[in-house]
This record gives C-alpha cells, sequence and structure tokens, in this order.
C-alpha cells in the first residue's frame, strides 16, 4: 500500500508544470515597418511578424505614442527587433517603455532598446523621413 502511494504521489508530481525559471529560453526576433509623425505628439503604427527558435511565428500590429519636444514624419521598412529573456511567444506581448532622442534627415538609422519587465526589445532599422527633438512613450505589439 506505501508503495502503491508513493508511486501516486510521484506520478502526481511529475504531472505539474514545471515553473518559469525552469523552462528554456527561446530566441526570438521581429521583422517590421513601421510609419508615423510628430508634432510635439508622436505617433506611428505598423505590423511584422515575429519569430522564434521554437519554431513559433505571431503577426503582429505595432502603435507608438509619446510626447516631447519631437517635429517630424519617418518611416522605417524592413526593422528587426531582437527580444531578450523570452520563454513562450506571448510574453513579447504588451506596452514597451521607450525614451529616445533623435535627429535625421533623408535616410536615416536608429537603434533603440525597449523594456517590459524582464523582456528586453532591441529595435534597429533604416528608413526614410526627417525628424527632430526627444521623445517619450511606449512602443506596444499586439496579435494581428
Amino acid at each position: 500500500m506505501r508503495s502503491l502511494l508513493l508511486t501516486v504521489a510521484v506520478a502526481a508530481l511529475a504531472a505539474l508544470p514545471l515553473p518559469a525559471s525552469a523552462a528554456r529560453r527561446i530566441d526570438c526576433q521581429m521583422r517590421f515597418s513601421l510609419a508615423g509623425w510628430s508634432a510635439f505628439y508622436k505617433t506611428a503604427s505598423g505590423s511584422g511578424t515575429v519569430t522564434c527558435s521554437n519554431g513559433q511565428t505571431m503577426k503582429v500590429r505595432i502603435t507608438t505614442k509619446g510626447g516631447g519636444l519631437t517635429f517630424g514624419k519617418s518611416e522605417i521598412r524592413n526593422g528587426l527587433g531582437k527580444f531578450s529573456e523570452v520563454y513562450a511567444i506571448d510574453q513579447i506581448l504588451g506596452s514597451y517603455a521607450s525614451a529616445g532622442a533623435h535627429a535625421g534627415a533623408a535616410r536615416a538609422a536608429e537603434a533603440q532598446v525597449l523594456t517590459k519587465g524582464p523582456v528586453s526589445l532591441a529595435l534597429s532599422g533604416k528608413g526614410q523621413g526627417w525628424d527632430l527633438g526627444i521623445a517619450f512613450g511606449k512602443f506596444t505589439i499586439s496579435r494581428r
């Protein structure tokens, strides 16, 4: 009887989900396009696709909003975002805090790091447009 009880207890423990710390970290990146404007208030929207090393993919919608002393118009095509500290693709969804200083004309390159709790997102891309200023706000990723 004792042996049977011990076997049942071990089987029940084995069926429990592993804690997040025991889960495997996955590498995820996002290819995206983004276009927007600013006149004291900065806004942009776009779309992309997130691909992870475990084979999962997700089509996403991107919106950015913020305020500050900023003026301009810009467009990024074929941008790249790299996520860190991701254990499941759904962790990339949500709003990331951003802050940046920028100046550009015609063809410009931009890089920025955003955070959302333990998840970080490093963005890079080349684009066209003109802008000048300092902007603070949020960068939101949702399912498309």
